[in-house]
């Protein structure tokens, strides 16, 4: 009766700082769950998707105009040319020494006027255009021969795939997408591309990308067999995969500087208005790791200050009200209570008053963790939830089971006699 009247006199007294305490315990929970998966998504993926030291993307077949943002672009003659061979002739036609690569792959993407993201869903549009209606329907889709894909999967080291000649495998391996995707290919959409017919192979996309990246970014690409009367101007651009010829970390950095802005090749290139993008390794795991750490110390230092702020303000509340309540201990003792049952009191009190507010926290935070997980679809796994969980649990046992044991140690040396 005692440990509930005390309780009640803290309830109808701390309606908001308890409100406040609660919040920020669940932001710490939130916060710290989230980051952390995010965290150990982003280096999972990262050794995942980055195979091999380089890419370099082509654009093939350039027109005399094409649009691009709005503003009409006129290429020149010489830009033409070069889009009309591959990337491994421009680099040597431009004095690369191609020696500084190895395990060099090189294939072209196609695209079909009439083959778009609409197409690919078939009858399943008008549904998937209810959950998602500001996708771009009408967006051509990328389409590769599966023995090109092959080459690539092979030097990556992931899954390579068959197809009859009737059939097609569409690869995609960003979930949201995936899902709708899905949708079409439950249905048995057939796709008619180079005047023949095909049928998934699958119901579902299968996993796959041909292009680097920090995370699953792999919107969709369509597999056709060989036997797909793709011409050749229906090559969209090339890509070339391929890896550093130098075992050391020192050897490849200087072969990477052949490719950033600067270098001869960059200059001469850039002189003809020749454009090949591409990323290599060491620039994706850079640019990864800085956001990662970033993330990590917003998250733990938001975190922590949120955990420490809620702990310190129950503490001092609690000291407080042991100070101010002296006198309720002494006519305990009086009626009889022995120090232990005075402690068992003290302690159940302090519980109670430190265990609501987390108690509360962490029924909305499962809400919460669940709607950050979400909200970064594609960037974090619901997967790498569970250690980050772990983890925060270990951090919230330790700060804020400390503070704990110290008030609790601390109200009890103030009400002694």
């Amino acid at each position: 009766m005692f440990v509930l009247r005390q309780i009640n006199n803290k309830i109808n007294t701390m309606v908001v700082s308890m409100s406040v305490i609660c919040l920020m315990l669940f932001m710490t929970i939130t916060i710290l769950s989230s980051a952390l998966a995010l965290r150990n998504t982003m280096q999972k993926d990262l050794i995942e998707m980055t195979p091999v030291d380089l890419n370099l993307y082509k654009t093939a077949n350039l027109p005399e105009k094409y649009m691009k943002y709005g503003k009409e672009i006129t290429t020149t003659e010489v830009q033409r040319a070069d889009s009309k061979i591959t990337i491994k002739e421009t680099l040597i036609k431009n004095g690369f020494d191609m020696d500084m690569l190895k395990d060099v792959v090189e294939v072209p993407i196609y695209t079909a006027n009439n083959i778009t993201l609409g197409e690919s869903l078939g009858d399943s549009i008008d549904e998937v255009k209810v959950m998602f209606p500001f996708l771009q329907y009408d967006m051509a889709e990328t389409i590769m021969k599966v023995s090109d894909y092959n080459k690539i999967a092979r030097l990556y080291g992931i899954c390579e795939y068959t197809l009859n000649n009737d059939e097609y495998i569409v690869l995609c391996n960003y979930d949201s997408i995936t899902n709708l995707r899905n949708k079409g290919l439950e249905i048995g959409n057939v796709l008619e591309i180079a005047g023949e017919n095909y049928r998934p192979k699958y119901n579902k996309c299968q996993d796959g990308f041909i292009e680097m990246s920090t995370s699953h970014t792999n919107a969709g690409i369509i597999l056709v067999p060989d036997s797909c009367n793709l011409k050749d101007e229906n090559r969209e651009k090339q890509i070339l995969a391929a890896n550093y010829n130098d075992e050391t970390d020192e050897g490849k950095e200087e072969i990477e500087k052949e490719f950033v802005d600067g270098s001869t090749l960059v200059k001469k290139l850039t002189e003809q208005g020749i454009n090949i993008d591409g990323q290599t390794k060491i620039t994706i795991i850079q640019s990864s790791v800085g956001l990662a750490t970033i993330i990590t110390f917003i998250a733990i230092y938001l975190g922590i200050i949120f955990l420490i702020a809620s702990s310190a303000i129950l503490a001092l509340k609690q000291l407080t009200d042991s100070s101010d309540n002296r006198q309720r201990y002494l006519i305990l003792r009086k009626i009889g209570c022995d120090e232990k049952m005075i402690n068992k009191a003290l302690f159940r009190q302090i519980g109670i008053f430190f265990m609501a507010p987390l108690v509360l926290a962490v029924i909305h935070s499962v809400f919460g963790v669940q709607f950050g997980i979400n909200a970064m679809a594609g960037l974090a796994s619901s997967e790498d939830l569970i250690p980050s969980v772990v983890a925060t649990i270990v951090l919230m046992i330790g700060i804020y089971g400390t503070y704990f044991l110290a008030t609790y140690f601390g109200s009890k040396n103030i009400i002694k006699e």
